[in-house]
């Protein structure tokens, strides 16, 4: 088993990647004096997974409840995060008690929102099951849910006690999961680690064959790359912006088309794609380095074309909206290189528009 540390000072945290992990003991070292606890998970993930944490934790001496959730981003909603809270309502929770996220970005996204608001806060700890997640929303203590105009409009910082991954999770994923999941995994590796981009040019079409070992470089790659970025910028006063690339675009491409349409990594995809065009037309990245972004998107089996019902208009009036813009300003992260990428807030909207309408004539 490997373990990373976020080094948030007194509020450090540690991940662990490995094989059969015994999730009792790891959240009992996380949670020394709780003794209460309430897993949520959705219907997809509890008949896998719940019956194993819920008899690791009782070995630990923990009291378990459970809220089982609907499956999908169109539900992570108020209504989620409200029946969260109704479920430790019912079970006469207390300050002291905690939540334990099992499933994927969406249960680990409104199981944090729900314990930072509950009482004011509580403890939880991330127990991901999808290569998204382990890689990505697990980490960092980003919270939210999601609004009809906006994804993760409404959310809170709220770090966890503990991530802890555990791999064989990933043997049940459908493939289009894994997909999603390489999308934050190729964005973390442009943003930052040339190195691990060139990794994934090698190996990345191992992922899609269950190799554990490549999967697990990766996982500690990207979890390692975004601990450290988090560790210095906890809430994106500035650093942690980088971690946004493809997401402006992305999160414009989900609010659109629908919560659950496209999935999130799959969304980042086509957001790098069309970042990386914008850079190119920019004078900022050569167009050697955006087709080996496009290139590696396409072995990762990521969208890279923009939808037909999707105009340039659509791409403006949500981003218009999106968390990231600043007194007006939408901000773009743009690569500057394979392995690098700047904020910019000097993009207008005429200057997207005629992005967009030249990608969707020339896809």
């Amino acid at each position: 088993m490997k373990e990373l540390t976020v080094g948030l000072q007194d509020r450090a945290y540690p991940i662990y990647i490995g094989e059969n992990i015994e999730y009792g003991s790891l959240i009992r070292k996380a949670l020394p004096k709780v003794q209460k606890v309430m897993v949520v998970t959705n219907e997809t993930v509890g008949p896998l997974y719940l019956k194993r944490l819920q008899s690791s934790l009782e070995q630990e001496q923990f009291e378990v409840a459970t809220c089982i959730l609907k499956d999908g981003e169109k539900y992570k909603d108020i209504d989620s995060f409200y029946t969260i809270h109704t479920r430790l309502l019912e079970e006469n929770f207390g300050r002291d008690g905690a939540i334990i996220a099992l499933g994927g970005g969406v249960i680990g996204d409104l199981s944090g929102f729900a314990a930072s608001t509950y009482q004011r806060g509580i403890a939880f700890v991330q127990v991901p099951t999808t290569l998204l997640a382990m890689v990505d929303s697990s980490v960092g203590g980003k919270t939210a849910i999601n609004h009809p105009l906006g994804k993760n409009m409404i959310g809170s910082f709220h770090q966890p006690k503990a991530v802890i991954a555990s791999l064989e999770c990933l043997k049940t994923l459908p493939e289009r999961e894994i997909t999603a999941g390489l999308g934050e995994v190729v964005k973390t590796a442009m943003i930052k680690d040339e190195p691990f981009f060139m990794y994934l040019e090698k190996h990345i079409e191992a992922a899609f064959t269950g190799s554990l070992d490549v999967l697990s470089e990766i996982i500690e790659r990207c979890c390692s790359i975004k601990a450290g970025v988090v560790a210095y910028d906890e809430k994106e006063h500035g650093l942690r912006a980088i971690l946004n690339f493809g997401h402006t675009f992305g999160h414009a491409l989900e609010s659109f088309l629908g919560y659950g349409t496209w999935l999130h990594g799959e969304a980042v995809g086509l957001g790098m794609i069309i970042a990386s065009n914008l850079a190119v037309k920019r004078g900022l990245l050569k167009a050697e380095s955006a087709q080996r972004l496009l290139n590696l998107c396409r072995k990762a089996k990521l969208p890279v074309t923009i939808p037909e019902n999707m105009q340039d208009k659509d791409f403006i009036y949500y981003m218009h909206h999106d968390k990231k813009v600043r007194q007006g300003t939408v901000r773009y992260v743009l690569p500057v290189d394979v392995g690098a990428v700047r904020l910019f807030s000097d993009v207008g909207d005429e200057e997207v528009s005629a992005l967009i309408l030249d990608l969707k004539q020339h896809p």
